[in-house]
């Protein structure tokens, strides 16, 4: 081969090369998922072999899906029943501060978090069931017993928890991208399904202005401290635990295909990952 067609086919080759060799050298982004039981997908198996027991996390959470989707390498310390607390200390014996799987070289933290603070949310939910199987689903018990209640600590106790837990992991890895999830829709605006979700049909919308709050919180908590806030808002509306296998993203307390109810299954896992991809630009 004459020596300038070899060097053009060699410069060539050569050229065609170096995007595939400069992506190939390129490090992966440095994942690390903080949250509790909606970020560790409890009760969706296949459970994640490396997961402490009492954590119930699942290697099909948002997490899980997020990194396979963009290559990310995952460090996910997600853990069911967390709190904000959680972050900074130990949940159980064994299962170290959260925050301390964060470091200086992580470049993306994502997490659903506050649901568990102070009891409020789960207190609410079994509340207001109870008082739907006393009522047989008829008139608004939970909201008559309890009125504003469960929202006035969201805003006076979760709300602070949020943005401290926030501000925490922003001082661990301030060069981090941080992402905070807002909770799917759990019942619909109004009407209900009492044959799956024992709540009365009153307290529906109650239930539904509770995690409305909830959800304010977490956003406002996010804008305080420079976190993306992924609102789940409208794009779970429709996806309730109300609705039938395959449109519903939340499980209900009956009927369902979940042995920890009122929390997420694999596909509403899915579309909580792909609402974060899409909002964090990944």
């Amino acid at each position: 081969m004459p020596r300038r067609l070899f060097t053009t086919v060699a410069v060539t080759v050569a050229a065609l090369l170096t995007p595939a060799t400069a992506q190939a050298a390129t490090p992966a982004l440095n994942y690390v998922a903080l949250g509790d039981s909606y970020s560790a997908a409890s009760g969706v198996l296949p459970s994640d072999p490396g997961a402490p027991l009492l954590c119930l996390r699942s290697s099909r959470n948002y997490p899980h899906v997020i990194a396979a989707e963009t290559g990310a390498s995952l460090t996910d310390v997600t853990c069911g029943a967390a709190e904000t607390k959680h972050f900074t200390t130990a949940q159980y014996p064994g299962v170290p501060p959260q925050i301390n799987a964060v470091g200086a070289n992580t470049g993306l933290i994502t997490m659903t978090i506050g649901g568990n603070d102070s009891g409020v949310f789960i207190n609410a939910i079994l509340a207001c069931g109870a008082a739907g199987i006393v009522t047989l689903g008829h008139g608004s018990p939970c909201k008559t017993l309890y009125g504003s209640s469960f929202q006035d600590t969201i805003r006076t106790k979760t709300y602070p928890a949020l943005v401290a837990a926030l501000q925490a992991v922003r001082a661990k890895a301030p060069q981090a991208r941080v992402a905070i999830l807002g909770y799917p829709w759990i019942v619909p605006e109004t009407g209900g399904c009492f044959t799956k979700m024992p709540i009365a049909k009153g307290d529906v919308p109650y239930l539904r202005d509770l995690q409305a709050t909830l959800n304010d919180a977490v956003g406002r908590a996010a804008a305080a401290t420079g976190a993306t806030y992924v609102d789940m808002t409208e794009a779970s509306d429709g996806h309730d635990a109300c609705k039938p296998i395959g449109v519903r993203w939340i499980e209900p307390v009956l009927q369902t295909t979940n042995p920890v109810v009122v929390h997420p299954n694999a596909l509403g896992e899915a579309k909580m990952a792909a609402q974060a991809i899409q909002v964090l630009g990944l």
